[in-house]
């Protein structure tokens, strides 16, 4: 079938309290609405389209290229908002395409139901299709919602009982009235709110809203277009939706808490059913784009955040944040943060390390407790044992970085850089002043400060630290001579 997707995505912070857009409030790191645009291209739509406020550019941004924005420029009714789609002033980009009429089915969806699921759009836009129908409703049965308020301003739905055919649509002001007189061979429903048309008879008929008596088009809403179907005799069908919280509108804080809460069990459930050990689930949090390796092992108080990727067999945590980083198969990371680095295989970070932007550990590498990189390569096997800083650095294979070292990389105005070589070892209390280079081989005294290169396989030290004329020698009282 050939399908049209509009997501409703319109609408202020107004119970978030918030100045940022409703929809636009991050849900396992991602903006709310763009989980419904990407369940939505699950369907494989012909067109997508984002209906947004005149002001809310960041949204589309948020759901990405291949959902097409149009503004509601006027904060009126749900089917004002759908009429949006089909108006080209309305498209945020010259080049949008026009999604009315290439379609046989139109399917409305809310940006604040973050937790539908592809499978249940899927069998309603099934459903619509081997019924025929000209709207099909995704009911709850009248048992089934959590609360009352739930659903206050859907409206309910009267349903033949043998048929499943929808009747009509009530408010909730009368709904106790039509349940005692509906009689046995009829069933009350609630609407959630998401429909499916049929396209050639939904942009024709949101033109007639204003004819109802007491509705206009500009605050005629979708339930009144469902009224309009059920009095001209088209047939309206309901799916029964199994578990209302699909259809959860996330309108305040606390909503947004149970959502994010059902969207963590839903991802930590897939890993584990994918080969991934956590140890205890409900303290392990992982975002939505996280990728993750069989025989992981995540401990209890980890942060797998945005665009991350960790290999097979790694160990992370207890109590480590990984975000937008990239981590190879058998790393282990305790205790430490992982921020926009990147980690070879076999190598390994903490408890109590920090890697910064920019920094990569080549194959094995070792950076321990209270370690810090920032913008550097460590190469394979090197060893940065404990308390030590290295910014701007590249560190060649197998070299040794002593506890409390040091790259004074910022000279005020700009960031300089260090090199040391393969197989180099740096005393403990180094300080390197960049730019500067340690050759390979290279050794440094335990408290130098290396303003200058130092050869590859002499030894330096001192402060300033001068190179040694004999490196075979070990009296500190030997000539030196200072590095050129």
């Amino acid at each position: 079938m050939k399908l049209t997707v509009i997501v409703l995505a319109t609408g202020q912070s107004t119970h978030m309290k918030s100045q940022l857009p409703k929809v636009a409030h991050s849900l396992v790191g991602r903006p709310m609405v763009r989980h419904v645009t990407d369940i939505a291209q699950a369907l494989d739509p012909i067109c997508t389209v984002a209906v947004v406020d005149h002001d809310a550019k960041s949204i589309c941004q948020a759901v990405g290229t291949k959902v097409t924005c149009v503004t509601q420029a006027e904060r009126s009714g749900t089917g004002h908002a759908v009429q949006q789609a089909r108006l080209p002033t309305a498209a945020l980009s010259a080049a949008a395409p026009a999604c009315a009429g290439r379609g046989e089915s139109v399917l409305v969806l809310y940006g604040d139901t973050p937790l539908l699921r592809a499978d249940t759009l899927q069998q309603m836009v099934d459903h619509h299709q081997t019924e025929g129908a000209t709207v099909t409703i995704l009911s709850l049965g009248a048992a089934d919602a959590p609360s009352t308020d739930d659903h206050t301003g859907y409206g309910h739905t009267i349903l033949d009982a043998e048929t499943g055919r929808v009747l009509a649509i009530v408010g909730d002001s009368v709904t106790s009235l039509k349940q005692r007189a509906i009689g046995a061979d009829r069933e009350i429903g609630i609407n959630s709110g998401l429909l499916c048309f049929r396209d050639e008879w939904l942009w024709p008929n949101l033109s007639l809203l204003d004819r109802r008596p007491g509705v206009t088009p500009e605050h005629g809403t979708l339930t009144d277009l469902v009224r309009m179907a059920c009095d001209q005799g088209e047939l309206v069908t309901a799916m029964p939706l199994i578990d209302p919280l699909e259809v959860m509108s996330v309108t305040n804080r606390l909503r947004l808490a149970q959502a994010e809460a059902e969207m963590r069990r839903r991802i930590n459930e897939h890993w584990m059913l994918s080969g991934v050990t956590l140890v205890h689930p409900e303290a392990t949090y992982i975002d939505a784009d996280v990728e993750i390796g069989a025989d992981t092992v995540l401990w209890p108080n980890t942060f797998l955040q945005g665009q991350t990727r960790i290999g097979q067999a790694c160990t992370i945590g207890p109590g480590s944040v990984i975000r937008d980083s990239t981590i190879g198969d058998r790393c282990r990371v305790e205790l430490s943060v992982v921020e926009q680095a990147i980690m070879e295989e076999g190598s390994n970070v903490g408890p109590f390390g920090h890697l910064r932007k920019g920094a990569h550990l080549g194959p094995e590498a070792h950076m321990g407790n209270f370690g810090e990189v920032k913008n550097s390569y460590l190469g394979p096997g090197v060893k940065m044992g404990h308390m030590s800083y290295l910014g701007d650095a590249t560190v060649g294979a197998e070299a040794n970085i002593g506890a409390g070292t040091i790259t004074c990389n910022y000279d005020g105005q700009r960031k300089q850089r260090t090199v040391i070589g393969q197989g180099a070892f740096i005393g403990s209390d180094t300080m390197l002043v960049a730019p500067v280079e340690v050759g390979d081989g290279a050794k440094t005294g335990a408290g130098s400060v290396v303003t200058r290169d130092v050869p590859p396989g002499s030894v330096a030290y001192g402060v300033p630290a001068r190179v040694k004329s004999n490196p075979v020698l070990t009296d500190p009282g030997t000539e030196q001579s200072e590095v050129e």
